[in-house]
């Protein structure tokens, strides 16, 4: 029996319109789920909509319609989405549907009969578009310290969840299980939450106030408050409670969320599982935020990114490669088109495009576009081969550890390797000689090879450009027949296939046409850049704006020596999360090399590379100093290689 896999995205709720965090939360799901499938897994992926709550009434009543035929229409938006991106969900779950419903009220019987929920009267300061109540000193200048819009006052009787009483029992499970809530941070920032007592959790609101949502089985005068409601659906989808045991699925294994819904999943979900008796999930996993242009993205700065527009510019893998290749999943991303239009042209057109193009052409060329049989092997065939095991295997604890970009970052050490292959083996001038010509099939074997294996182990992230070369390499296999499992013995493509080059599959975008691209944006799309103030105004001082433009990251030390002929300067080799850089600096004087590996330091990371007695320094490490003394900035706490410091 195969074993089985189960990861989820938040739902989505469905008065927004579908932006580009929805999307990475769900690319990210997705591309763990198609690589659990290559690997064998029974894989359930899980995504939907969140359709009850007041602001659903509100929006239903000023559009003229009726909730129900609002959240129909809505819903489709994400679907839709979906099928443009190539998410392979299982399954799509509305909190409207009556599965769903079922299942709520069977968990709101089974905990008011065990007395876990009771009523009570409530006074509290309500915001409406968060649907959530707060206490006097939770406001922040008087408004919700969530969202910041105003609250109202309200008072009423209630239902509650006994959610206190499970705070010590919390902390427990969370000190025990180490990947419960990751990334580190996270899970710290859950352990400072719960030192301070732990409120019983709200689960109803009166119907004369609020009638969309899901009547209490035990009291039709009540709703189901949004959040208990929604939350239900990870496991509603598997039917009632002893389907839910039986189905082999749950606990989930990844919960993918955006880090702003980090409480509600890690505090209210865990304890409504334990309160109906059902195991917590292996892993909540909070991810960050995307910015753009180091700005927030919002409506009034027209900045907001469409990932519609973007799939119908650039192509969906082009938007599913980078959002998981740019930033270490779970830190805050900054999101330029300028970035992608780098990485499409650096890591897409010049170095996979123009492995298959290259490999394609020259078995045309030499070979009549017939895959020939290995001849001659010889000294090279080795390094490449052996780097495309080292490979498969390092990338199996990454997609456990949702280490997407370290991932990419692996997969592109491998087509480095076979590039560097043909550049070595040069087939051009093997093609010279009768000799040659032996081992030149061997050579042009073995990059079809590599080019089909690059092609298994890119299909999770880009599924259309897996298709893509495989049809030019000539087979007819899918990937998800191929699985893993054809990576394990190199060969797997058969002598005499014949391959049918095709277009470039990431044709360069030229100096000209990404101008364009950059102008067109910053017409309509990105924030414009902020006015120039007038120089000289002779206070020094600088604006938010000036400050935002300096990327400021925490770089973990790897390596550290002195420079030859120099006393000041020492050579660092640091770790940002996404990459290493060389850096140089001038603490020689306070610091011995062994001292410093293995500290977390400030990182100016976006300064022009500059040499420094003929070595290139990539960004510079911050540090104070006086007549006397230099000391390293730094941090009272642990922070993982990459996070933005501001």
């Amino acid at each position: 029996m195969n074993k089985k896999f189960f990861i989820t995205t938040p739902i989505y709720y469905v008065n927004d319109v579908p932006h580009i965090g929805h999307a990475y939360t769900t690319i990210a799901a997705d591309v763990v789920a198609r690589y659990k499938r290559l690997a064998g897994y029974e894989v359930f992926f899980l995504t939907g909509t969140d359709e009850h709550g007041q602001k659903v009434q509100q929006a239903a009543g000023l559009s003229g319609r009726e909730p129900q035929a609002h959240v129909d229409d809505l819903h489709v938006r994400f679907k839709e989405l979906w099928v443009r991106f190539n998410i392979s969900n299982n399954d799509f779950i509305r909190t409207t549907e009556e599965r769903h419903k079922k299942v709520v009220c069977e968990i709101l019987q089974k905990l008011y009969d065990e007395g876990e929920i009771y009523k009570d009267s409530y006074e509290g300061w309500y915001c409406m578009p968060d649907e959530r109540f707060w206490t006097e000193k939770d406001l922040i200048d008087g408004n919700c310290p969530e969202c910041g819009r105003p609250v109202d006052k309200i008072k009423e009787f209630n239902y509650f969840f006994k959610m206190g009483k499970y705070r010590d029992w919390l902390v427990e499970h969370i000190q025990n299980h180490e990947n419960f809530i990751q990334p580190k941070s996270r899970r710290n920032e859950i352990l400072g939450f719960l030192k301070n007592p732990l409120d019983d959790l709200c689960i109803s609101r009166p119907k004369e106030r609020l009638p969309w949502g899901i009547p209490l089985p035990f009291d039709d005068d009540y709703v189901t408050y949004v959040w208990f409601d929604a939350l239900i659906n990870y496991i509603s989808v598997h039917g009632h409670l002893q389907q839910i045991k039986d189905s082999g699925f749950w606990p989930a294994t990844h919960q993918l969320i955006g880090k702003d819904i980090l409480t509600t999943h890690s505090v209210y979900w865990a304890t409504m599982l334990k309160a109906a008796g059902l195991d917590l999930p292996h892993n909540i996993f909070a991810h960050g935020w995307w910015t753009i242009n180091g700005q927030k993205m919002s409506k009034s700065l027209r900045n907001v990114v469409e990932p519609n527009h973007l799939i119908d510019q650039f192509g969906v893998d082009v938007i599913r490669y980078f959002l998981l290749r740019e930033v270490p999943f779970g830190l805050d991303g900054d999101f330029s088109h300028k970035a992608l239009i780098g990485r499409i042209n650096s890591d897409l057109a010049n170095n996979l495009g123009n492995l298959l193009n290259r490999t394609l052409n020259m078995l045309k060329k030499y070979f009549k576009s017939e895959l020939p049989s290995i001849d001659a092997k010889g000294e090279e065939d080795g390094p490449m081969i052996d780097k495309s095991r080292e490979v498969t295997g390092a990338i199996d604890q990454l997609y456990d550890e949702l280490a997407y970009s370290k991932i990419l970052t692996k997969l592109w050490e491998f087509l480095d390797a076979a590039n560097v292959y043909i550049n070595d083996t040069a087939p051009w001038n093997l093609a010279k000689t009768d000799d040659g010509k032996k081992r030149l099939a061997t050579v042009l074997y073995n990059a079809a090879e590599a080019c089909r294996v690059i092609a298994v182990l890119i299909a999770p992230f880009m599924p259309e450009t897996a298709d893509k070369m495989m049809k030019q390499l000539g087979i007819d296999t899918p990937v998800e027949k191929q699985g893993l499992d054809s990576l394990k013995e190199w060969g797997w493509i058969q002598p005499g296939t014949r391959t049918h080059q095709g277009p470039q599959i990431f044709p360069r975008i030229d100096d000209k046409a990404a101008a364009k691209i950059l102008k067109e944006v910053n017409i309509g799309g990105e924030a414009p850049s902020p006015e120039k103030k007038a120089e000289g105004d002779g206070n020094g001082q600088i604006t938010i704006d000036d400050f935002m433009k300096i990327d400021l990251r925490t770089a973990k030390i790897l390596e550290a020596e002195k420079v030859k002929k120099s006393k000041k300067l020492i050579k660092l080799k640091v770790d940002l999360g996404s990459e290493q850089r060389q850096v140089l600096a001038g603490i020689a004087e306070a610091y011995e090399p062994e001292q410093l590996v293995g500290r977390t330091v400030i990182l100016v990371a976006n300064l022009k590379p500059a040499k420094l007695m003929g070595l290139e320094s990539q960004g510079m490490i911050l540090a104070g100093s006086d007549d006397k003394t230099i000391l390293l900035g730094g941090f009272d706490g642990d922070l993982p290689p990459g996070v933005r410091v501001k």
